[in-house]
């Protein structure tokens, strides 16, 4: 009988659980946050400098607030790495918040003589409500500091990770932004273009277009949100599996993206634009390529069928509304008094899509190198690639010779 049919209280049963686990802990005014990543094979090269620069990356872009002037994002390695690589062990990682210093007293763990005044104001859009009525906060503060987007370094830190990991198998992600607001470029994901751009556009003219509406939305006091594009090259077809919904690797990737602050939609390849056309135009033909392999005539699946990889690019979308915190703030009410009050204002962004395309990207790369570990082994970088190289090996199903 299964240990799990022996509750005494009534119990799930058990479900797919990732190889690769992140956790993450700590506020956006705390001390710092705190990246936990288990299951990361030993041998894995990993350069400190590569997860500054990710860091790095997440903040810049126009359109960000006054936060990023403050901090200098680096992580300090506690654990699971020695001598430039992977040991086995859970990855930790530390990145000190800066701007603790200006709020010690409001993010004291131990009780002060004199607290700041309780924050009851609540944001449309934000979690304020939904988590004040879930957790009986009587100080929004409590939610803001978990709830904010600051999390997201601890992401991108373990995204940079993930990213070792899928660099032994060469796989590699990217991303790029493709609107923002009511423009809208073409990605080409040409790093040089996308990385000199403030907005992270490979596309000139929309880069100067898409600042120019920034620019106009913080004159207003407001907001814009938009669409990054992402894609992930060098996959082998394989990864995921149909068998159990939960391990269908199309679901797993939207589960990641969109549990990223203020992401609101997914779509792998065109799916939006597919629902409205006849299969015969949607699907991609099969065909024999070269030295034997099967390969496709076009990828409008985004390289996902049937919850597994199908050996092309793998290419997704994700959709993010306008940050919540307004300068001009919408109607709202007081958490004590119910009385009209006007939403909290907390120093934010106008857009955050530059950024967001940086922490869609470890999201990806972290169930990627999940998806990846989990079919090839994570115990060691090098048993892992020699299961890889013997995959590779017997998928050439056609013998031309």
């Amino acid at each position: 009988m299964p240990p799990w049919t022996r509750c005494a209280l009534p119990c799930r049963a058990p479900t797919w659980s990732p190889e690769v686990r992140l956790l993450t802990a700590g506020e956006s005014h705390g001390p710092g946050l705190v990246a936990l990543v288990e299951g990361v094979p030993a041998g894995v090269p990993v350069d400190p400098r590569a997860v500054d620069a990710d860091l790095r990356r997440r903040q810049l872009g126009y359109g960000r607030g006054g936060r990023q002037r403050i901090e200098r994002d680096s992580a300090r390695f506690t654990g699971g790495v020695r001598q430039g690589r992977t040991t086995g062990g859970p990855v930790a990682m530390l990145i000190e918040n800066r701007d603790f210093a200006n709020w010690e007293r409001v993010m004291s763990v131990t009780p002060v003589p004199d607290p700041a005044p309780p924050v009851t104001q609540m944001r449309p859009g934000h979690a304020d409500l939904a988590a004040s009525l879930k957790f009986g906060y009587t100080d929004v503060r409590d939610s803001i500091e978990r709830s904010s987007a600051r999390e997201t370094a601890a992401r991108v830190a373990a995204g940079a990770i993930a990213k070792a990991v899928l660099q032994v198998a060469g796989i590699r992600v990217r991303s790029e932004t493709k609107v923002i607001g009511d423009v809208e470029a073409v990605p080409t994901f040409d790093d040089e273009r996308v990385e000199a751009s403030e907005v992270r556009c490979s596309d000139e003219g929309a880069s100067a277009r898409m600042i120019d509406a920034i620019r106009s939305a913080k004159a207003d006091g407001d907001t814009l949100g938009g669409i990054v594009a992402l894609r992930a090259s060098g996959l082998v077809p394989g990864l995921g599996s149909f068998a159990e919904w939960d391990r269908r690797l199309d679901g797993r990737i939207a589960q990641a993206l969109c549990s990223i602050q203020s992401a609101k939609g997914v779509q792998f390849g065109d799916a939006f634009a597919a629902a409205r056309e006849r299969g015969s135009r949607v699907h991609d033909p099969i065909v024999l390529g070269e030295g034997g392999r099967f390969a496709r005539t076009r990828n409008r699946a985004g390289g996902l069928e049937g919850g597994v990889t199908n050996g092309e690019d793998l290419l997704v979308e994700l959709a993010f509304k306008p940050i919540s915190t307004l300068m001009n703030p919408l109607p709202s009410v007081d958490l004590h008094t119910g009385e009209p009050a006007p939403g909290h204002i907390e120093r934010s962004d106008t857009c955050v899509i530059p950024a967001a395309g940086v922490v869609a990207e470890a999201m990806l790369a972290f169930v990627l190198a999940d998806a990846l570990v989990e079919k090839f082994g994570s115990d060691s970088a090098s048993d892992l690639v020699a299961a890889l190289e013997r995959y590779r090996a017997r998928l050439r199903p056609v013998d031309l010779r």
